[in-house]
């Protein structure tokens, strides 16, 4: 059983957003093609609440891009984004979302991170995504969205963690790219955890 993750092609990822991916909104006609051809979808969606400590502006005389220590973690800074309950944090109107069959929140703890649709940034925590994949008899996971150097990066390596066949659809992702080769870097990291590369015209 095959499933496709959709991660976080949420307004404040897009063009005009507080954390804009550039040219992330260009996935999206390329997601909703996707999503015709693999029939079970499930979706991630950063959640985040106000007070989070990946927020530059919760530490003092920091900014966006700076890095520090959050609760014994690497945490690099963001500007405030995908706030709960803000029209920030919903999925793009344009995303074909009735096909989505179960939506999975991450990042909802101030304390830790969570890049992966599977994991907190720490692995303390699960969000249910690989027990409800399993319980589904899911043993194939493709993978498209934003960010591929973060979000998209991180919930394919769990993947592979979790003992799926996972897959990434270059051509449904873009980077955040705070240094410009981030998104080959991510490309090559997950090749070489066992993270397929394809091109959405494959299926």
């Amino acid at each position: 059983m095959k499933v496709l993750i959709v991660v976080d092609v949420q307004y404040d990822f897009l063009p005009g957003g507080a954390l804009a991916v550039p040219e992330g909104d260009a996935i999206i006609p390329v997601v909703n093609e996707l999503m015709e051809k693999i029939d079970f979808v499930v979706a991630t969606q950063d959640w985040h609440p106000l007070d989070h400590g990946s927020f530059a502006d919760n530490h003092v005389d920091k900014r966006p891009g700076d890095v520090v220590d959050l609760n014994g973690l690497k945490q690099v800074l963001w500007p405030v984004h995908c706030v709960q309950n803000t029209h920030g944090a919903e999925l793009e109107n344009r995303l074909d979302s009735q096909r989505i069959r179960k939506i999975f929140t991450k990042g909802t703890d101030p304390g830790i991170d969570s890049y992966s649709g599977f994991y907190d940034n720490g692995h303390r925590k699960s969000t249910g995504l690989a027990e409800y994949l399993k319980e589904h008899g899911v043993d194939e996971v493709y993978v498209a969205g934003l960010a591929a150097d973060y979000c998209v990066k991180f919930t394919a390596l769990d993947a592979v963690k979790e003992n799926f066949k996972t897959w990434l659809f270059v051509d449904a992702t873009r980077a955040v790219n705070l240094k410009a080769d981030d998104f080959d870097k991510a490309i090559r990291e997950m090749q070489e955890k066992g993270v397929r590369m394809l091109k959405s015209a494959d299926i």
